[in-house]
């Protein structure tokens, strides 16, 4: 049977009588019928499934999305841990140039030594009263010496140089004896007035003395 015999064939066939059909329609008609039925069970059966797996994969994406920005954390946690580590042992460097408070006195006296080392003349060397600070106290002394300029950089440089702290600010600088108006210039030693400041650490018991800031807890 030609194509053309078969599809004139299908246009003589009654739908409203299809037990005349012959055999070959009846089976091709169960056969349509059968993919059809199995094709919408399929489609029933499946697309809730299909549905179900598309709101896994969304929920997988954004569980690796969460584990990665988690992971990173985890990795800058440790990066934070070496830094912080490490500016410990830098806070505990930096705190063992702080004297005691017992030290104090024999820090006072090696800026005195460095004076004396420098050649310097003491006119004044005064401490002031400490102010204490968070976890330290600054202890400032007024200091007036006489000398020249390469005696006062020697002292201001042995100052630097001690094992602790020691800061030298206010500083001012004039001739002891200055030359008046339209007389010729002298040469005269220079006074130096300054305020060498220097630290100590607050042991616990001054801690926690200190008075609290207004509101804290």
């Amino acid at each position: 049977m030609t194509i053309r015999e078969l599809f004139d064939e299908l246009q003589s066939l009654d739908l409203k009588n299809p037990g005349a059909w012959p055999n070959w329609a009846h089976i091709s008609a169960a056969v349509l019928a059968a993919i059809f039925i199995l094709g919408a069970g399929t489609y029933t059966l499946i697309e809730p499934e299909y549905n179900e797996l598309g709101v896994e994969q969304a929920k997988e994406v954004t569980l690796r999305a969460d584990f990665e920005r988690k992971q990173k954390k985890v990795a800058a946690l440790d990066a934070y841990k070496q830094q912080l580590a490490e500016m410990q042992r830098n806070f505990g460097d930096m705190l063992k140039q702080l004297p005691s408070k017992s030290e104090v006195a024999n820090l006072l006296n090696d800026i005195s030594q460095t004076r004396i080392a420098s050649s310097l003349d003491e006119e004044l060397f005064q401490p002031q009263s400490e102010v204490p600070k968070d976890f330290y106290a600054e202890i400032p002394n007024k200091i007036i010496v006489t000398g020249d300029y390469h005696q006062m950089g020697s002292f201001v440089s042995g100052v630097a140089a001690l094992p602790r702290i020691v800061v030298i600010d206010e500083v001012e600088i004039k001739p002891i004896n200055a030359s008046k108006p339209g007389e010729a210039p002298v040469k005269s030693p220079l006074r130096m007035t300054a305020l060498a400041k220097t630290y100590r650490y607050l042991d616990a018991s001054e801690i926690a003395a200190k008075p609290k800031p207004a509101g804290a807890p």
